[in-house]
């Protein structure tokens, strides 16, 4: 029997995360490991204490029409890396890695564009988080240095550097 990578062991402990998840149309789980340890894990879902869209039987960026990627304040989620974020502390994340894997909700498949939307970019660069892993496929995976989203700032306008 092969060995997996690392990256696919610690990606398949994130796609278990996936398993609660409540969101109606794509399901992330996130989890943080820094030398070789998890310190935390994250799951899309409704603030604690709030109903959840699967509970509901609605998501409210579905009925209005809203493409992925846009108006995320509308979504009653808060988003897989930052559940994990929130669960950790900063002195325990710094150097560390987010691994982040994503489902579509319907078919259950792999989202092979997994990644952070630009509000989680902000968080994982905030928390100290120097690597993020993203499944794509079922063992393929992409490596994003962080401090790429830093030089590469996605936030100014651009000619505005």
């Amino acid at each position: 029997m092969a060995r997996i990578s690392k990256e696919n062991y610690y990606l398949d402990i994130a796609e278990t995360v996936i398993g609660r998840a409540t969101c109606l149309r794509r399901c992330y789980g996130a989890i943080i490991v820094k030398n070789d340890e998890i310190i935390s894990t994250g799951y899309n879902g409704a603030p604690r204490g709030r109903r959840n869209c699967v509970d509901m039987g609605r998501c409210t960026r579905e009925i209005m029409n809203i493409p992925r990627g846009e108006r995320y304040e509308l979504c009653r989620s808060v988003h897989a890396e930052a559940n994990a974020i929130i669960s950790a502390a900063r002195r325990d994340m710094a150097g560390g890695t987010l691994y982040l894997a994503g489902k579509d909700a319907a078919t259950g498949r792999c989202l092979p564009d997994t990644s952070s939307c630009s509000m989680c970019r902000r968080l994982i660069i905030n928390a100290g988080i120097a690597k993020v892993v993203c499944r794509t496929g079922s063992d393929t995976y992409t490596v994003t240095d962080v401090q790429d989203w830093i030089e590469d700032d996605d936030t100014l306008p651009l000619g505005a550097e």
